[in-house]
């Protein structure tokens, strides 16, 4: 079991999150996730709503890569809007339409972009399609807030 150092304001709160990466399990860090996360003294949480690559105006890009980006963008101002940051996140559900293997380096790239060593839980989910016209990513997250 490993953890990384808690922000000032979490330690203030008590809240810690521990990475467990059992040495009989592979070491799923160079993919972007952790095994699993437990979150000591926390006792509130946030459940943000799948985020797609859509901007502010509901445009959606035509594109994996930039969809991928953007909804990350989009899960960040959701965090930001409940008081969490990254290193908060406990678990993200990723869901994916038409999954090929060749995607797990940008969506790892971003991942580690995005939570650095804090890295969360992770389900990928591969779907035939989601909830809007042109939708090939969504991301879903829980974070520990206090």
């Amino acid at each position: 079991m490993s953890s990384f150092p808690p922000t000032a304001a979490a330690e203030q709160r008590g809240v810690s999150l521990a990475i467990v990466n059992p040495a009989e399990l592979y070491d799923p860090a160079p993919n972007g996730y952790s095994h699993a996360v437990v979150a000591k003294g926390g006792s509130r949480l946030a459940f943000i709503a799948g985020q797609g690559g859509e901007d502010a105006s509901g445009a959606l890009p035509p594109n994996f890569a930039d969809q991928l980006r953007q909804a990350y963008a989009n899960l960040r101002l959701a965090l930001d809007a409940v008081g969490a940051r990254p290193d908060q996140v406990t678990m993200i559900t990723t869901y994916v339409v038409d999954y090929d293997p060749t995607m797990l380096a940008v969506m790892t790239r971003e991942v580690k972009e995005t939570f650095g060593k804090a890295l969360p839980a992770q389900t990928l989910v591969p779907v035939p399609r989601l909830a809007l016209d042109g939708m090939l990513f969504e991301v879903d997250a829980v974070a520990v807030l206090e």
